[in-house]
């Protein structure tokens, strides 16, 4: 018989693998508008920068629809999913400069250590905050 520590336990790190999923799909959403804009005679800057948008969206979506089955109205739960977006875009700008930079980590391993320190803030304040009681799944 399981523990309700036991549970929360499963059940969080569930919801986290659904979570960096969701991140993939949001990835491969960004990339691929990027790789199809530039195609397109787009210049580099405006597709990631579009590509970037419609990869947050993806996740938004996902997450709000499959990670934490949320009921919480847009208006509210897409506010504060933008807050730690933007949040997110600064982690990852301080730690990857202060890894590559300042303490001179390759730039690679800088950049996969921002982005596993970055998925765990965004997943942290994703489920506290922006979908705060809805730990379903």
């Amino acid at each position: 018989m399981d523990t309700p520590a036991g549970l929360l336990k499963r059940g969080l790190a569930r919801q986290f693998l659904r979570f960096a999923t969701v991140g993939a799909f949001g990835t491969g959403a960004h990339y691929l508008a990027l790789a199809l804009l530039m195609h397109t005679g787009w210049p580099p800057t405006p597709a990631t920068a579009t590509g970037a948008l419609l990869g947050a969206g993806v996740n938004y979506w996902l997450n709000y629809h499959y990670t934490f089955a949320s009921r919480r109205p847009h208006r509210i739960a897409g506010r504060r999913f933008a807050v730690l977006a933007g949040l997110g875009w600064l982690l990852n700008s301080l730690a990857f400069h202060f890894l590559h930079y300042t303490t001179g980590w390759p730039l690679w391993p800088a950049q996969l250590a921002t982005t596993g320190l970055v998925l765990v803030a965004n997943f942290a304040g994703n489920r506290w905050w922006t979908f705060s009681g809805e730990h379903h799944g």
